[in-house]
C-alpha cells in the first residue's frame, strides 16, 4: 500500500512537471514597408498598423488554442524603409522567426524569397497581388494569401456578365500597376464573354485636386473625358495608383455604373461583410483597434491563422512538419467566407471567394452561380492549373 502511494505521488509529480513545462514558442515574423499609401478619399486613408493589426489579432486567436497544446505564438514585427537592404533585414528577422508574413512589392518579395530559400524560411505573401509571383516568377518558399489581380478581375467579370452588363468601357491609368490590372480585366472579358467596346487612358499629370476649386474642376472634367463613347453597359476602371477612378461615379457623361477600382470593387475583405460569422471577427477587430478591418488586415490574419491551424493540427513546433501539412491535401482554413480555403498545389495560391463591395455594402460574392469547374468553383477565379506557367522550385 505504501509503495503504491509513493508510486502514485511520483507519477503525479512527473505529470505536474510536464504540465508546468515551458510552452513551445512559435515565432511568426511580419515584414512590411514603412509609410502608408495615400488615397483619394479621406475616409479611406489606411492606418499605420494596416495589416499588422490583423496579424496581431490572429496571434491572440492562435494562443487561445495553443494554451491547450502547450504552444505559444509570438509576432516579431519589422518595417523596412526604402533605403534599407530588405534582404539583410529579412535575414535578421529569419534568425528569430520560423515563418515570415510579408507585405512587400513584387521585386522586394522575390529578393527576400531568394535570399532565404537555402535557410528553409517560408514566406506568406499577404500584400502583393502580382500574377507573375504565382506564375513565371513563382517560388517554392512563398505561399500566397493575397488574391491575384486575375482573381479580382475574374470575380468582377463574372458578376458583370451574370448581370448581362457585357459591354465595357475600359479606362486605364498611366502607371504600370494600372496597366497590369487592365490586362487582367481584358483577360476576364475574353474568358467570360464580355466585350470591351473602347479603351481610354487617363494620364496622370500630377495636378492636385484637393483645392477649393477641386469639385468644380472634377465635375467639369469627368463628363467631358467620358463623352462620345460607343454604347456601353458599365465603365470599368483600372486605377491602382489612386489618381482618377473615385472621381468617376455619378460624373460620367452617360448614366452608367462604375466598377473596378471604384464603384463596385472586388476585394478579399470589406468592413461591411457580415455573413458566415464575419460580424464576430469584425467586432473583435474594432474593439482592439478602434477602426474597421481592411483587406490587408484580413490577409495578414489569415496568414497567421494558417500557421496556427497547421501547428495545432500537427501538434508540432517543427517548421518542416508545419509547412508540409500546409502544402498537403488535408490542409484547409476557415476565414468567414462561407467555405473552407485551401492551397492550389501548382502555385501555392490560397483559393478564396472574392467580395464585391460598393463602400457601404457587400453587393455580391464570386464565384457566381453558373460558373462551373471540374475541381473547385473557386478555381474559376484566376489562373487555373492547365494555364499555369509556374514551376515550383
Amino acid at each position: 500500500m505504501f509503495r503504491w502511494l509513493i508510486g502514485t505521488i511520483a507519477l503525479s509529480m512527473v505529470a505536474t512537471g510536464a504540465l508546468a513545462a515551458d510552452p513551445v514558442e512559435i515565432h511568426i515574423g511580419y515584414l512590411g514597408n514603412t509609410g502608408i499609401k495615400s488615397t483619394l478619399s479621406l475616409v479611406e486613408q489606411p492606418a499605420d498598423n494596416d495589416g499588422i493589426a490583423g496579424a496581431r489579432l490572429a496571434i491572440e486567436d492562435n494562443n487561445t488554442t495553443g494554451k491547450f497544446l502547450n504552444q505559444r505564438f509570438v509576432l516579431d514585427e519589422v518595417k523596412v524603409k526604402d533605403s534599407d537592404d530588405v534582404a539583410k533585414v529579412a535575414t535578421d528577422l529569419a534568425g528569430r522567426s520560423d515563418y515570415i508574413i510579408t507585405d512587400l512589392p513584387a521585386d522586394a518579395l522575390l529578393k527576400v524569397a531568394d535570399t532565404l530559400r537555402d535557410r528553409g524560411t517560408v514566406l506568406l505573401n499577404a500584400g502583393a497581388i502580382d500574377d507573375r509571383l504565382r506564375e513565371q516568377d513563382c517560388r517554392g518558399n512563398v505561399i500566397h494569401v493575397a488574391p491575384t489581380r486575375s482573381m479580382l478581375a475574374d470575380a468582377l467579370g463574372q458578376y458583370l456578365v451574370w448581370k448581362q452588363w457585357k459591354r465595357w468601357l475600359l479606362v486605364t491609368g498611366s502607371h504600370d500597376q494600372d496597366k497590369l490590372y487592365a490586362d487582367a480585366l481584358r483577360r476576364a472579358a475574353t474568358r467570360f464573354g464580355a466585350k470591351i467596346v473602347q479603351e481610354r487612358t487617363f494620364e496622370d499629370t500630377g495636378g492636385a485636386r484637393r483645392t477649393d476649386s477641386g469639385v468644380t474642376l472634377i465635375q467639369r472634367q469627368m463628363p467631358v473625358f467620358t463623352q462620345q463613347a460607343p454604347a456601353y453597359d458599365v465603365l470599368v476602371a483600372a486605377d491602382e495608383s489612386e489618381v482618377f477612378a473615385n472621381y468617376l461615379p455619378y460624373r460620367t457623361w452617360d448614366p452608367r455604373p462604375v466598377a473596378g477600382s471604384a464603384g463596385l470593387v472586388p476585394t478579399s475583405w470589406d468592413a461591411a461583410h457580415d455573413q458566415w460569422g464575419a460580424v464576430q471577427i469584425q467586432n473583435r477587430f474594432v474593439k482592439l483597434n478602434m477602426r474597421r478591418m481592411t483587406a490587408l488586415d484580413m490577409q495578414a490574419w489569415t496568414a497567421a491563422r494558417m500557421i496556427g491551424e497547421a501547428t495545432s493540427r500537427t501538434n508540432s513546433g517543427d517548421p518542416k512538419k508545419v509547412i508540409a501539412f500546409l502544402k498537403g491535401k488535408d490542409f484547409s482554413i476557415a476565414a468567414f467566407k462561407g467555405t473552407r480555403l485551401t492551397l492550389r498545389d501548382w502555385n501555392l495560391q490560397l483559393r478564396q471567394p472574392i467580395l464585391l463591395a460598393d463602400g457601404r455594402m457587400v453587393v455580391s460574392v464570386s464565384p457566381q452561380e453558373g460558373f462551373l469547374h471540374q475541381v473547385s468553383e473557386l478555381d474559376t477565379l484566376g489562373v487555373d492549373r492547365p494555364e499555369t506557367k509556374c514551376k515550383l522550385q
